[in-house]
């Protein structure tokens, strides 16, 4: 009967309540939404009237707006072309053409009015299925309940809250326990925008719109007037900043504060004609006048299943277009740290992941933008802090932040070249890095092994170093000449390999305090297959080479043939099979094995000189304690015969000086020959390093 599918095991999304629905809270709305989450939004106003201002999209920030399928340029931006830099008094100190940076930032740089970047973002959250509840303003949020409660009382529960309600948040008490205060940074602005057609319409203010694309500044010690177009090159946006001695604006009334138009032409009244001139084409109605906030940094942004992110968490001063650029950073990596399937007790661990990705790199910017407003920088200095801003891409960062920290969770991960995407699948881990010993043992063998006596005094030319001998006296050996096909391997997706070595019997190392440690002595492991040759002799420090292993059973004998790229250098025969009742599955003289471990290293002057050289136990007896073989069938040979043909350099290139050398041992007697049927692959992972003398 098939089995039926638990409703409780299926993949659920999170609920999220997102309390602010400005630019960063709409972006994270979406891209939570897009990663299959319920998402629901409070916001206090009814979006009737829209601050009628502009902002920068840095190429760090369009990138983002992308990735959850939002296109600025559809929405009226403008693609910023140049910058200019003046003294106030009309010296042209810089102008950089943006289109230089072409081949250095991979997306645009764009100038959009905000209320047409909300609406772009508001248009795509909508069409994602985002709940948005217009005038419902949050009176206190929980953090441990991950609960909303609005004014008029309601209550709506969630697997995690956001605060994205600015720089008075409501959310942020939840965080820092106590009412966080804004503070003036010294500096006001003035907002307004002007018809682009009536700058260019009167003579003396024409110059300064002509150019499509173009940011304009000019700067005193201790002011500055930026202008830069939006709406489709149609609309000059105004930004004037200045000492907040100069202007009296509220620090709690946001920026929707009224002002006169003679108080902006009385603060830029030392600033030259023809900037004076078009700031008199402010309308009266709509200049607004915006006190610059600043606050401390908070030690946290997150506690238990809350965050908050943009204004709430990192106020910004208007400099290097950080504000809107950070919120929509904020916004994607928190969608990065919570993907669907992550459970509700991972979300508070995630938060704080989130807050790992964000705090340094927001705080570093903050600074930039503090100095940025203490004193004008010069362009070099300017320079390197764009670089910083604008050359990031937060889903990436983030994306690589939760990969790496998903590998730090199992510290026995292995680790093999190339390192850089991460911990490797191989016989003892799969992706995600748990064990593969159960799934080894449902794996298959086939054993084809002759024992014969040899010369001990030739095997030890094949020892590595003096640590190394054979046990006893004499000047006889036994060695094994097996091959083995392993079929259904879990890490290989069913599939198998061969592998053929030869096993030298009786040896032991001395390690430190000169204790003793015997097995059987493998010198060299020939394999058919890249991976397993690599996972060996990076993780186990087995001496695995390549070589091409065909095996032909039939009924009463089994043949193996060894080559390179068509050059046959081994055979190896059994004849006369007959089925034999008995589960021992080879002669054994010691229950481990013995292998070198030698990495060279990189660079002409490490010539000969190895980075690391150790001999390596494999503790036989726990690899079955593990995945116990089951011996299915021996199959005993009347006869069994191997040779092997050195062949010359020009046939085997890589392989001769290994080849020539098994081509030495000689075989005085075969002792035994069998070929083993099995179940159960142990993954040797009780391979360990033999400390030296």
């Amino acid at each position: 009967m098939a089995a039926t599918a638990n409703a409780n095991d299926a993949i659920q999304p999170l609920k999220v309540l997102i309390v602010g629905a400005g630019i960063g809270g709409l972006a994270a709305a979406i891209a939570l939404r897009q990663q299959g989450h319920t998402v629901e939004m409070f916001e206090r106003s009814r979006f009737a009237n829209e601050i009628g201002a502009a902002i920068h999209l840095t190429p760090n920030a369009t990138g983002l707006l992308k990735r959850i399928g939002v296109s600025p340029a559809d929405y009226g931006a403008v693609r910023t072309e140049q910058i200019r830099d003046y003294t106030s008094d009309g010296e042209l100190r810089f102008a950089g053409n943006i289109n230089q940076f072409a081949d250095t930032w991979q997306h645009e740089w764009f100038l959009i009015h905000r209320a047409h970047l909300h609406q772009a973002l508001k248009d795509k959250a909508c069409a994602v299925g985002v709940s948005l509840h217009t005038s419902s303003k949050a009176a206190s949020v929980d953090a441990t309940a991950a609960t909303v409660t609005l004014e008029n009382g309601e209550t709506f529960t969630s697997d995690v809250v956001i605060g994205a309600d600015g720089v008075h948040s409501i959310a942020r008490r939840s965080i820092s326990g106590h009412e966080v205060k804004t503070t003036s940074s010294g500096k006001n602005a003035f907002r307004f925008m002007v018809s682009r057609k009536e700058v260019l319409d009167d003579p003396e203010t024409a110059h300064l719109a002509q150019d499509l694309g173009a940011v304009d500044i000019w700067h005193s010690a201790d002011s500055k007037v930026v202008i830069y177009p939006c709406v489709n090159n149609e609309v000059l946006n105004f930004v004037c900043i200045h000492p907040d001695n100069l202007t009296n604006a509220g620090v709690s009334s946001g920026w929707e504060q009224a002002v006169g138009k003679n108080t902006l032409l009385n603060v830029y009244k030392t600033f030259e004609p023809s900037v004076q001139k078009v700031l008199n084409k402010a309308q009266a109605d709509t200049l607004k006048i915006w006190p610059l906030l600043d606050m401390e940094t908070l030690p946290t942004w997150v506690n238990d299943r809350l965050a908050i992110m943009g204004d709430a968490a990192h106020p910004f001063l208007p400099y290097r277009a950080s504000g809107g650029a950070m919120a929509i950073e904020d916004g994607i990596a928190l969608a990065v740290m919570l993907p669907r399937g992550l459970k509700t007790e991972q979300v508070a661990q995630r938060l704080k992941l989130y807050e790992k990705a964000r705090h340094e790199r927001v705080t570093i910017i903050q600074e930039f933008t503090r100095e940025s407003g203490r004193r004008h920088l010069p362009m070099e200095e300017t320079m390197t802090i764009m670089s910083y801003i604008y050359d990031h891409d937060e889903w990436d960062h983030s994306t690589d932040l939760l990969r790496r920290n998903a590998w730090a969770q199992n510290p026995h991960v292995y680790y093999r070249q190339p390192s850089v995407f991460g911990p490797m699948p191989g016989p003892r881990q799969d992706f995600e890095g748990r064990s593969r010993i159960t799934a080894s043992a449902n794996a298959s063998f086939r054993t084809a092994s002759i024992r014969f006596k040899t010369s001990r005094t030739l095997l030890k030319t094949l020892l590595p170093n003096s640590t190394y001998s054979f046990a006893g006296n004499g000047s006889i050996a036994y060695a094994t000449l097996s091959q083995t096909t392993l079929s259904r391997l879990d890490w290989l997706a069913g599939g198998g390999y061969n592998l053929i070595g030869l096993y030298i019997h009786g040896v032991q190392v001395k390690g430190a305090n000169e204790e003793l440690t015997s097995g059987s002595y493998l010198p060299v492991l020939f394999e058919d297959l890249a991976d397993p040759i690599i996972s060996g002799r990076e993780e186990l420090g087995f001496p695995k080479v390549f070589s091409a292993i065909d095996v032909q059973t039939r009924e009463d004998s089994f043949d193996v043939t060894t080559s390179w790229r068509g050059a046959t250098w081994g055979r190896m025969s059994l004849t006369g099979l007959h089925t034999e009742e008995t589960s021992d599955p080879s002669p054994s003289e010691t229950p481990g094995l013995l292998v070198h471990r030698y990495m060279p290293g990189v660079g002409s002057e490490h010539k000969g000189i190895p980075e690391a050289e150790y001999p390596v136990f494999v503790d036989s007896a726990k690899d079955a304690e593990a995945v116990r073989p089951r011996i299915k069938r021996v199959h005993k040979a009347q006869t069994g015969t191997f040779h092997i043909d050195a062949l010359d350099w020009s046939q085997l290139p890589t392989l001769h000086h290994i080849v020539s050398r098994l081509a030495e041992v000689p075989v005085y007697e075969v002792v035994d020959a069998r070929v083993v049927d099995g179940d159960g692959v142990a993954d040797v992972a009780s391979a360990h390093r033999i400390q030296h003398l």
